[in-house]
């Protein structure tokens, strides 16, 4: 399959295949479809009968995914414009084969980054929006123009990781109403100015957190991680990448505890849980991209890919 040269690369996708074990007439799930990258070298892998069903929240991303995929059989890519928290929904209605993979690629696109005027950054003016699904009700500019000081201060503290979360959320409750995004930048670079050589801009984390919160990111890899374990057969596997630590310790997390035979504290001798192993972790610690890769594609630098498969 060719992809145009304004198709966004996806990360790691050598490594994806291997992790989701893709091969000829299988049947896998793409949470986050996006412009339908991974889904591309999904459905290369498994010809010439193998079958993605795409999630996508974003309708924009989900467009250009369906123009990319229009020539093919209508059975072999199935795309919904849903959440992927409802993951065992939309299989039930759009997929309903026993299932071979789930990938989920986490976070923000390059896509939303580049191609969206929702605000989802800061090196361009826009409305301070950031829903990857236009549809959903609370929006950056609500929170940062009506949440108290101390609500926004542990937001940006908690889900941007921002040692500077008090005196920005003080600048901004005091230069309310702030519309754009070059608004909050600017307040935010003015209060805060680092070295001409930090690594980051002063508004990222910021902006991560605002993001998180608005999309409820976290809170949805916990609900679709288990909504997988509810759909998915002995033998199949979820490849999740993710690309921040709040990220990774979820995932993290998920597969060592859903992995055990019993979660009850040390001191408790017989078991009183009842939890039962549902999940193999394949690989204790993360799959990495290579340095090749990293070279060639720098939004690939922080990914990580976590395997775990049903038992």
């Amino acid at each position: 399959m060719t992809t145009p040269h304004y198709y966004h690369t996806p990360v790691m996708t050598t490594e994806v295949l291997a992790a989701m074990r893709v091969s000829a007439g299988g049947r896998y799930v793409d949470c986050t479809l996006g412009e339908g990258g991974h889904t591309a070298v999904i459905l290369e892998a498994s010809a010439p009968d193998g079958k993605v069903l795409g999630i996508e929240a974003d309708p924009e991303a989900l467009k250009v995914a369906k123009k990319r995929f229009e020539k093919l059989p209508s059975n072999r890519v199935t795309m919904v414009h849903e959440s992927y928290t409802n993951i065992g929904a939309i299989a039930g209605s759009h997929f309903p084969e026993s299932i071979n993979g789930v990938l989920m690629d986490l976070g923000i696109s390059s896509f939303q980054l580049e191609s969206s005027s929702r605000g989802f950054t800061f090196q361009k003016d826009q409305p301070l929006d950031m829903r990857f699904n236009p549809n959903q009700d609370i929006t950056a500019e609500q929170i940062v123009n009506h949440w108290d000081e101390q609500d926004l201060a542990n937001a940006i503290y908690s889900y941007g990781e921002e040692r500077y979360a008090r005196q920005i959320a003080r600048a901004i409750c005091s230069q309310r109403p702030l519309r754009t995004t070059g608004e909050l930048s600017t307040l935010i670079s003015n209060m805060h100015k680092r070295g001409r050589h930090a690594p980051i801009h002063p508004a990222t984390k910021t902006f991560q957190a605002l993001r998180i919160v608005v999309n409820q990111e976290l809170q949805n890899i916990k609900e679709g991680l288990n909504q997988c374990l509810a759909l998915l057969e002995a033998g199949a596997r979820i490849a999740v990448i993710s690309y921040h630590s709040l990220e990774d310790r979820i995932i993290k997390r998920f597969f060592r505890e859903e992995s055990k035979s019993c979660l009850c504290p040390k001191e408790v001798v017989v078991c009183e849980c009842n939890h039962t192993a549902k999940l193999k972790v394949v690989e204790k610690k993360p799959v990495r991209p290579t340095l090749a890769e990293i070279d060639s594609n720098r939004r690939s630098r922080s990914a990580k890919l976590r395997v775990a498969e049903m038992i």
